[in-house]
């Protein structure tokens, strides 16, 4: 999807390797920073200490490794792959040189398939495009091909019958790696399958070419293999006539499902595939170009196995010159991720995951004793009163609850779609904004008020650039700088503290809460859920400034 959307000690400043809850940004040489959620247990904080320590290479990893079989658990990798590229992926070459440049990108794989092994790793997911490159047209693209059979109707070994099909160097390496590595093991290539005139939707080549997915089983057996459906300006590939719904069977965690980059926006496969209530692991190769405020790689990743409450192992491709970047093995708690724009390298992640992934708490089953901010939200919602006060008098409409003196309407484009939006002023406020059925709602608080501007967006309507897609967005952002029209820029860097309720009354289920914080740190929601016909997320405790943090909505029906 091209476009889309070692030691620690070595670590560079603007590298950043965190885990949602524990979250290390480098300084210096060193420098290490650790805050740990005051809800975590000083004990899940140490192993979770071991885990980030493992995925960055260091020492304390042997640690972890040790108890690599915990029941209930398994241990899964990432890797982040600066793949090596074509000098020119438009120029015709042969199968022999194809598979040369190709071959330099698998010894990078295989290494990093050996590291895995020595931590225990039992499925490990490489990215899209990792292997070949991108950029190809459809000639350009056909010596990098693989010739695929059908998973379904033949059992089969690369690694142990490589003479059985022609064409299947690359396949055959992968199989090795698995069987070497002993782990399940996923990966992304180009392949090819001829077809015949008399097939209506057989290409004028007489051949289909496909964007796809293989996984292996630990004994090098190719389990399975998934197609791109959806494609991102990707001419050199087809799309199969039906699209595949890929779910297989693994010893440690149970059905895994399986889809790449782009495909994350839309119903089929993604969707579709956890309507099955066993699938609870979702395997991702990707090729996303991060796009701020909204769709940054990480941000998409995390809200995908929160909203859903999976485990969701995403390997993105590494090129920061091009804005790739952003990997990570995420759960519904707690996320282990990467996001590197000045390394040249790539990046191995290692974590050890809950084959039952718990979820956050919703308001249906919340325990505890309720915060004051959070009865005031229960009340507006309920209909209640709701009272504001300026400099002069206190407001009071139980008609319509609103400040006389509220804030100026605007709008800006963020996303390439209009936004409406409203500023947000002051240490604390209650603030609407509309546009065709949406609205979107703001209880919030901040300790102390930054030199920033802040707004609260909502935009409902048919996406068109870059994609075609119908989304319903609440979202409160950092702007680019203190005018109304930077509101929607790409920006990475915030002090502004809140507090907050954010809601809407978006007419789908499927929401993904996309939180953002500066440095390209991840949040997770201290509660989601639905409450009296709106969708609402919570947040108090921020670890920094807020860049971004929105609800973002899929009315698949209306693509």
């Amino acid at each position: 999807m091209r476009g889309e959307f070692p030691s620690l000690r070595f670590l560079r400043p603007g590298m950043l390797s965190c885990i949602s809850g524990i979250t290390a940004v480098v300084a210096g040489v060193d420098r290490c920073m650790v805050c740990i959620m005051s809800r975590a247990s000083s004990q899940l904080a140490f192993f979770l200490c071991g885990c980030y320590m493992a995925a960055l290479g260091v020492h304390a990893g042997e640690h972890y490794v040790a108890d690599h079989h915990k029941a209930g658990y398994y241990v899964a990798a990432v890797y982040e792959h600066q793949s090596i590229l074509s000098p020119n992926p438009l120029a015709l070459t042969s199968r022999k040189e194809a598979l040369e440049l190709m071959n330099q990108n698998l010894d990078i794989y295989e290494q990093q398939v050996m590291t895995a092994a020595q931590k225990g790793v039992q499925i490990i997911v490489f990215p899209e495009d990792g292997i070949h490159g991108f950029n190809f047209t459809r000639t350009s693209i056909y010596p990098f091909l693989d010739f695929m059979p059908s998973p379904q109707l033949v059992k089969w070994n690369p690694c142990l019958e490589p003479q059985r099909f022609n064409d299947t160097e690359v396949l055959q390496r992968l199989s090795c790696m698995a069987l070497k590595g002993e782990m399940f093991l996923v990966a992304n290539l180009g392949t090819k399958q001829p077809c015949h005139s008399s097939d209506p939707g057989c290409p004028n080549d007489g051949r289909y070419q496909f964007n796809t997915d293989v996984v292996f089983s630990s004994n090098g057996t190719l389990v399975d293999r998934y197609r791109k459906h959806n494609l991102y300006f990707e001419a050199a590939v087809d799309a199969p006539l039906k699209v595949d719904h890929i779910i297989f069977d693994t010893p440690f965690a149970g059905k895994v499902g399986i889809f790449t980059c782009f495909d994350i926006l839309f119903f089929n496969p993604a969707i579709q595939l956890l309507r099955d209530s066993e699938v609870k692991h979702i395997v991702y190769p990707a090729a996303w170009m991060n796009q701020l405020p909204l769709l940054a790689a990480i941000q998409i990743q995390s809200a995908f196995a929160i909203a859903f409450g999976i485990n969701f192992l995403a390997a993105n491709i590494h090129h920061p010159s091009l804005g790739m970047t952003g990997s990570g093995i995420y759960t519904p708690l707690k996320s282990f991720w990467h996001h590197d724009m000045e390394s040249s390298k790539g990046h191995l992640i290692i974590a050890q995951v809950a084959r039952n992934p718990q979820g956050l708490v919703g308001t249906e089953n919340a325990t505890g004793k309720m915060d004051p901010s959070h009865s005031k939200f229960l009340k507006i919602l309920a209909g209640d009163p709701y009272c504001e006060k300026d400099a002069q008098e206190v407001h009071c409409d139980a008609a319509t609850k609103w400040n006389m003196n509220a804030p100026p309407t605007f709008y800006s484009e963020m996303m390439y779609d209009n936004f409406t939006l409203v500023p947000v002023w002051g240490k604390e406020g209650y603030l609407r904004v509309c546009a065709n059925g949406l609205c979107c709602y703001l209880l919030y608080q901040r300790p102390t008020l930054s030199k920033e501007l802040y707004a609260l967006g909502v935009f409902d309507g048919l996406h068109t650039v870059h994609g075609t897609y119908y989304v319903q967005v609440c979202a409160l952002v950092k702007c680019g700088g203190l005018g109304f029209d930077t509101c929607g820029q790409e920006i990475t860097e915030a002090t502004g503290i809140f507090e907050f309720h954010l809601w809407g009354n978006f007419s789908t289920s499927y929401i993904f809460p996309l939180f953002l914080t500066s440095g390209m740190t991840l949040e997770t929601p201290d509660q989601l859920g639905w409450e009296n016909g709106h969708y609402f997320l919570r947040k108090s405790r921020l670890s920094s400034g807020l860049v971004t943090a929105a609800l973002y909505g899929r009315l698949y029906e209306r693509d």
